[in-house]
């Protein structure tokens, strides 16, 4: 059995689905009643599953006349790579780096390939740099992945 977050989940996709990627306007208290849950279990899965980085923006205002308005963005990816640009500066670690590449991995954004490339780069370079050629090199490496990942 899926648990609530899921149940919501699947209903607020079902319904952007039905939009053909058009925003959609929900009311917390329709989705609370058709879930049967509380609207705050309902803010949980807006916060943690329908976030900027998986292609969604969401607009809320609770309370009365409140709406929920989400859009999904299917070519996100340049939003997203911009995030993870403004991320790095000259006090960013290897290990910073490391959690970033392992981030960027798991939703798809790299390669197994190309995070073991970097990975090694990395590895084998990164500490023997001053800090903004450190800064430098991250940037770098996401410039060139932003604008090869499209082919």
């Amino acid at each position: 059995m899926a648990n609530i977050a899921d149940l919501i989940e699947n209903y607020i996709l079902q319904k952007l689905a039905a939009e053909q990627k058009k925003p959609i306007v929900l009311r917390r208290a329709d989705i609370a009643t058709a879930i049967e849950c509380a609207p705050s279990q309902i803010s949980y899965v807006l916060n943690t599953r329908f976030t900027a980085e998986k292609g969604f923006s969401v607009e809320s205002r609770r309370g009365l006349g409140g709406f929920i308005k989400i859009t999904y963005h299917p070519n996100s990816n340049d939003l997203i790579f911009q995030k993870l640009h403004q991320k790095i500066d000259v006090n960013t670690t290897s290990e910073d780096l490391h959690r970033l590449l392992k981030y960027m991995l798991q939703n798809a954004l790299v390669t197994r390939r190309e995070a073991a490339l970097i990975a090694h780069s990395i590895d084998s370079f990164y500490e023997n740099m001053t800090p903004n050629m450190r800064a430098n090199f991250a940037h770098s490496c996401l410039e060139i992945i932003a604008n090869f990942k499209g082919e």
